[in-house]
């Protein structure tokens, strides 16, 4: 065991981990947070999507080690009041179907979002393709990605 600092959501937090514990298992278990999500566990599925250093990473296949500098970022970090134009859209299209992979499909939207504002369908495919939706709303989610991006537009 070892005592890592990790800024989460834009909080330092102390755990007394192995160095080896994926960062999703520290995320859920030690801190609580549950939005992010355990799919695969191998960082295929992209249940666990969050942000870190601004960039869609997998906390399935990053160790508390390897994330001790980083800057963290998860589903619940997005925006405290649930306000993100990506969480607004999802809203409005009624996107979610059972939900359990909207949270990476949020987080791997926003980053796409944070480096291009204005992507076309094939950006955004390819951008969360990587992200499996078992219930194959992914017609929802492209157009909830169009829709943030226009929500973003119009808020600068």
């Amino acid at each position: 065991m070892a005592r890592y600092t990790l800024r989460v959501n834009g909080e330092k937090h102390e755990v007394d981990v192995d160095g080896d514990t994926p960062l999703l298992w520290v995320l859920r278990d030690e801190l609580g947070l549950t939005g992010v999500k355990y799919g695969c566990g191998v960082g295929v599925c992209g249940a666990c999507t969050s942000h870190v250093d601004g960039v869609a990473a997998r906390p399935c296949v990053r160790t508390a080690a390897e994330s001790a500098d980083a800057a963290i970022t998860t589903v619940e970090g997005l925006s405290r009041d649930g306000e993100h134009p990506v969480q607004r859209a999802w809203r409005a299209l009624d996107v979610a179907q059972c939900g359990y992979c909207q949270p990476g499909q949020v987080m791997a939207a926003a980053a796409l979002l944070a480096r291009d504002p204005d992507p076309d369908d094939a950006a955004i495919v390819a951008a969360l393709r990587d992200n499996v939706c078992r219930c194959g709303t992914y017609p929802r989610i492209r157009a909830a990605v169009r829709l943030a991006a226009r929500l973003l537009r119009e808020a600068r």
